[in-house]
């Protein structure tokens, strides 16, 4: 039976939501909460890890009070984003490190990065995390904001799709899911959506010459997960995460037919209540929501608007 198969026999999964959690144990209160309310998976942050025993721990502590398998993520792609640190874990290059090899020699490119990931997923499932949101499929540009800067794997759509296939050849390798991100592109954004609302006013024409190909080129992955970018050419008043329209470009046009989550929903570029903001989430179209902060009143607000997984979810999942 693959993962995916032994998270939809779980029983105790009910919720369309990936939560944090807030230290490096569980606590009575986060337990029960998890237990009653099923989310179909975690995302661990460095203020989660100590070392290698400890996330071991933590992770094998959230299977026993969700009575099995369930998703957990971290976002380890190698440069300033990584959640697991020197000196328990090796130190990983950026993206903008195998984008310069490839600007010599694709092959090395290719190699390299695929073997780069291979070993980061092995650190992954010595400590029971079975994904990885990573690659970075945004477009280098030179407005591109730092919060992306690089992790990017270059300005160019065809080899960020290039070294982007090979990030998640590596991670499969090991049986890690990758999710890539940040569907349909960040590339353009030129401030950070954890701050505020990035607005990219680029013509429909332009997106998909560009920023889209990397998306449509990887669309067989298991997962993705969405921008909290305002596209004006694709909806003039929502940003992609809460927009109906972009979620069926993406569907459609895009070809991603697998499961969407949405990137934080902390973050300041949303707006409104948590509950409100889930509500739009899954209405527009996303599968997920993702909530990174493990605050039990955010958690407890979110719940109450989620709706139970359902026949449709599941097919999707596992197909």
């Amino acid at each position: 039976m693959t993962l995916l198969h032994k998270i939809a026999h779980n029983k105790k999964i009910t919720k369309p939501v990936i939560y944090g959690v807030s230290g490096t144990k569980l606590s009575d209160e986060e337990k029960y909460f998890f237990s009653k309310n099923g989310p179909l998976g975690f995302i661990v942050f460095a203020r989660n890890i100590e070392d290698k025993a400890q996330l071991q721990s933590l992770t094998a502590s959230i299977r026993e009070v969700m009575d099995g398998e369930v998703l957990v993520l971290v976002d380890q792609e190698g440069g300033r984003v990584a959640r697991m640190k020197e000196p328990h874990w090796k130190k990983y290059p950026t993206g903008q490190y195998f984008a310069d090899i490839y600007q010599n020699n694709r092959d090395e490119a290719r190699q390299a990065l695929f073997k780069n990931f291979q070993e980061i997923a092995q650190d992954l499932v010595e400590v029971g995390i079975n994904v990885d949101c990573a690659p970075v499929l945004d477009i280098l540009s030179e407005k591109t904001h730092e919060v992306i800067g690089d992790r990017a794997y270059g300005n160019n759509p065809q080899q960020v799709a290039d070294l982007g296939r090979k990030v998640c050849e590596g991670l499969l390798s090991r049986e890690v899911y990758p999710v890539i991100k940040h569907i349909p592109g960040h590339g353009r954004g030129t401030s950070d959506s954890h701050l505020e609302l990035p607005v990219v006013d680029a013509t429909l024409e332009e997106l998909r010459a560009h920023d889209f190909i990397p998306f449509y080129e990887l669309r067989d992955q298991k997962f993705a997960m969405t921008a909290h970018i305002l596209y004006t050419a694709i909806d003039k008043n929502d940003c992609a995460t809460v927009s109906k329209t972009a979620i069926d470009l993406i569907r459609n046009e895009l070809g991603f037919a697998n499961i969407l989550m949405s990137d934080d929903v902390s973050m300041k570029a949303l707006k409104g209540s948590f509950a409100e903001k889930s509500r739009s989430i899954l209405n527009a179209g996303c599968d997920l929501v993702l909530h990174c902060n493990g605050k039990m009143e955010e958690m407890t607000e979110i719940n109450s608007a989620l709706p139970n997984l359902n026949d449709k979810f599941w097919e999707r999942f596992v197909s």
